[in-house]
C-alpha cells in the first residue's frame, strides 16, 4: 500500500498516508480487515487505530471537510482529510490524542510526501487549522447537526428505525464507539478469578461480566483500557482468549457434553469452536469453506492446546455434502454468513462495504446452510442458530421460516435478539430440538 519501507518506527506522517490509502481500499470496496493483514507487524497498530477513528468518525469529518471545501475533493485528498480531521476530535475528547499543531504539521507533511497529494498541502493546511478552531469552540457548547458521527447508509438507517423505533440513534451511536477488550479465560487452564488474579499482578484492572441476556456467563472479562495481547498473561500458552461477550453465549447455548460429535458449521476464525473445546472433550469438525481463513482455525486451537485426535479442520460448503462422511451430529453450531451490521464497533468498515441487496442474497444463503445443518443432525439433537446482525431478515424471520418449514424442529429457549451494548456486540440466538 506504500512504497516507502518503513524499517523501524512508523511517524505520525507515514501513519496518516497509510491509513488514507486504507480508507481508499474500503470505498473501492476492500475488506479492511484484509487491507491491515498486508501491513507489517510494527505499521498495524498505529494504522488500524488512525483508519477506525476515521470511518467512526466519517460523518462528523465530512461536515468539515462541506463546509471549508465546497466542492468535493479528489479521493485522496478527501481521505487524507478525513484521517486527520478524526484525530482533532479524538484528541478534543479523550485527551490523549496528538496536539493538534503536531497532528496539523504532520498531516501537511504526509500531504507533501505522497505524490497524488502533493499539490494540495496549502489547502490541508489551511482547512485543518480551521476545522482545529471549530472543534475547541465546540468543545464549549455548538453539538455538531448529526449525532451520529459514523456512515451508515441511507437503507441501513430505515430498517433500524422501522424494527427498533425507540432505540436506533442509540444503537448506530453505540456501534459508533470504541468497543472495549473483551475476554475469554480458558476454563481448562484457570478460573475467571484465577485469571483476574494474574491481571492484578501485571497491573492491569479488569471486571467480570456476569452475564448478558440472562445468560450466565463464567469466563468472560472486561478491560476498560485495553492492552497489547502480548502483555496478556499466559496469553501465547493459551491462557485466554479476544471475544466478544454476546459472542461466548453460543458455547454455553450448545452445552457440549463430552463424546458429543459437534459440526461448527461457518468456522472461521474459529473463537467458538475453541470454546465448545474448552467446554468439553468432544468430537469436532470445524468447517469453513474460506481457504485463507481456515488456517486461523488450527492456529487459535493450537496456541489454546486444544487440538486432538478427536477435533478435525474441514475446509468444505456448509450447504453441500461433498465433504461430509454421513454420521449424523449430536450438536450443530450454526454461525451464519451474515451482513455482520452487529459488530460494526469492531469493524466500522461494514456500513461502507454492504449493499441493501445483500441481505436478500444472505437470507437464501442461511436457509441453504439451515436446510443442509438439519439433514446433519440426529433426532433428539440440538441446531444453535446464530448471526452477527441485527437485522430481523437474518434473524427472527429465518427462525420463523425454519419452524414453519420443518415439522421436526422444536423451539427451545434462547435470547433472540440480542442489540449491541457497551459491553457485547449485537447477535442472533434460536435453538433448535431435533425431534425424534
Amino acid at each position: 500500500m506504500t512504497d516507502q519501507k518503513i524499517l523501524h518506527s512508523l511517524p505520525l506522517s507515514e501513519a496518516i498516508t497509510i491509513s488514507a490509502q486504507a480508507v481508499g481500499e474500503v470505498m473501492l470496496g476492500r475488506s479492511l480487515t484484509e487491507v491491515l493483514d498486508q501491513l507489517d507487524a510494527h505499521e498495524r497498530p498505529i494504522v488500524q487505530s488512525l483508519t477506525f477513528d476515521a470511518l467512526r468518525k466519517w460523518v462528523r469529518s465530512h461536515e468539515f471537510i462541506k463546509e471549508y471545501i465546497p466542492k468535493v475533493p479528489p479521493p485522496e485528498v478527501e481521505y487524507l482529510l478525513s484521517v486527520t480531521i478524526a484525530l482533532l476530535l479524538q484528541g478534543s475528547t479523550g485527551g490523549k490524542g496528538y496536539p493538534a499543531h503536531t497532528i496539523v504539521d504532520q498531516s501537511v507533511k504526509a500531504c507533501s510526501e505522497y505524490e497524488p497529494t502533493m499539490y494540495a498541502k496549502g489547502l490541508v493546511n489551511a482547512v485543518l487549522r480551521k476545522v482545529s478552531l471549530k472543534i475547541q469552540a465546540q468543545n464549549e457548547g455548538a453539538y455538531p447537526p448529526d449525532p451520529i458521527p459514523m456512515f451508515f447508509p441511507p437503507w441501513w438507517r430505515a430498517s433500524l428505525k422501522k424494527n427498533f423505533p425507540k432505540v436506533w440513534q442509540a444503537m448506530l451511536i453505540q456501534q459508533a464507539q470504541r468497543a472495549p477488550l473483551i475476554l475469554r479465560v480458558n476454563a481448562q487452564q484457570h478460573t475467571r478469578q484465577e485469571y483476574q488474579d494474574l491481571l492484578q499482578q501485571e497491573g492491569i484492572a479488569s471486571e467480570p461480566i456476569a452475564e448478558i441476556a440472562g445468560i450466565a456467563l463464567s469466563s468472560a472479562l472486561l478491560l476498560r483500557e485495553a492492552v497489547p495481547v502480548s502483555d496478556l498473561p499466559g496469553f501465547y500458552a493459551g491462557a485466554v482468549s479476544v471475544q466478544d461477550a454476546g459472542a461466548q453465549i453460543a458455547a454455553i447455548l450448545l452445552d457440549p457434553k463430552p463424546g458429543d460429535r459437534v459440526l461448527d458449521a461457518c468456522a472461521a476464525p474459529g473463537g467458538k469452536t475453541a470454546h465448545l473445546l474448552e467446554l468439553a472433550e468432544c468430537g469436532m469438525i470445524a468447517l469453513e469453506l474460506d481457504g485463507t481463513r481456515l488456517g486461523k482455525i488450527g492456529g487459535n486451537l493450537d496456541r489454546l492446546r486444544l487440538q486432538s485426535d478427536a477435533v478435525k479442520i474441514v475446509r468444505g460448503d456448509a450447504s453441500k455434502t461433498a465433504w461430509w462422511d454421513g454420521v449424523l451430529f449430536d450438536k450443530i453450531l450454526l454461525d451464519a454468513p451474515c451482513s455482520a451490521s452487529g459488530i460494526v464497533a469492531r469493524h466500522p468498515d461494514i456500513p461502507f462495504l454492504r449493499r441493501e441487496a445483500d441481505i436478500h442474497a444472505l437470507q437464501l444463503r442461511q436457509r441453504a446452510i439451515l436446510t443442509q445443518a438439519w439433514n446433519m443432525l440426529k433426532p433428539g439433537g440440538l441446531l444453535l442458530y446464530v448471526t452477527c446482525s441485527v437485522f430481523p431478515e437474518e434473524g427472527a424471520d429465518q427462525a420463523t421460516w425454519f419452524a414453519a418449514e420443518f415439522v421436526d424442529a422444536l423451539r427451545l429457549p434462547a435470547p433472540g435478539q440480542i442489540l449491541p451494548t457497551e459491553v457485547n456486540d449485537g447477535f442472533y440466538y434460536a435453538l433448535f430440538k431435533k425431534n425424534g
